[in-house]
């Protein structure tokens, strides 16, 4: 019965994971993470760029802003929490 749940259960790996720049660092254990897509105009078909910003936790407080990290889907953790730092890409220079 155990080995069901765990084959049947969703895969860590299968999770979204993103790249995006940190834009705030003010909060503690939280950070800021800008996300950038390019997406065709709907009428002009000319690319565009849509961001969208989201709370990711930061659980060391290493992140700062400028870099850029990789961020991983994850439940819940606040009310506005969904994601994760996996790894700071690269540092801010």
């Amino acid at each position: 019965m155990a080995e069901l749940t765990r084959s049947t259960a969703p895969d860590r790996a299968s999770r979204k994971t993103r790249v995006g720049l940190v834009v705030s660092d003010k909060m503690q254990k939280t950070v800021v993470v800008a996300i950038d897509r390019r997406v065709p105009h709907p009428v002009y078909g000319k690319m565009v760029t849509r961001t969208s910003r989201v709370k990711a936790h930061d659980e060391e407080n290493t992140a700062k802003t400028g870099d850029t990290v990789r961020i991983m889907e994850t439940r819940p953790l606040s009310k506005d929490k969904r994601w994760r730092v996996i790894e700071i890409v690269d540092r801010a220079r």
